[in-house]
């Protein structure tokens, strides 16, 4: 699936919107770093919505956005661009090896906390993906 993406340059910052995602954006000092955060900052928006029980809107072609005055007014002054996105999907089993004393100490604050063991994996490899792109 791809998501329609408008980029907008101001004095030499790229800025990065979704217009089906509201709220949705991102800031990089170059248009080949807006490019790459699009991709990570919509899955991880995407990933919040589905997570809080919102769901996720239809992304519109082009020509569905041209005929939205709304998108008509503030389209010109930016580019348009197709951004790949994969919507959160369904739970997947996986086999993964893990030193003992770590997964102990995984097991042991995933149980403080309330969470299953693939909870908390989820969890920290979010968290991960969100400081990569936040950097």
């Amino acid at each position: 699936m791809q998501v329609i993406t408008l980029i907008h340059e101001e004095d030499g910052v790229f800025g990065v919107s979704f217009p089906d995602f509201p709220g949705c954006t991102t800031v990089a000092g170059s248009l080949d770093e807006a490019v790459a955060k699009a991709a990570q900052v919509l899955a991880f928006h995407a990933d919040g919505m589905h997570a809080d029980g919102i769901e996720l809107p239809h992304a519109r072609t082009l020509s569905e956005l041209q005929a939205d005055k709304e998108f008509r007014a503030d389209a010109p002054a930016r580019w348009s661009w197709r951004c790949p996105y994969a919507p959160p999907g369904r739970a997947v089993r996986v086999n993964m090896t893990f030193d003992e004393s770590l997964l102990e100490r995984v097991d042991n604050a995933a149980k403080r906390a309330g969470e299953t063991r693939s909870g908390f994996f989820a969890a920290a490899a979010q968290k991960r993906l969100h400081n990569e792109f936040t950097r």
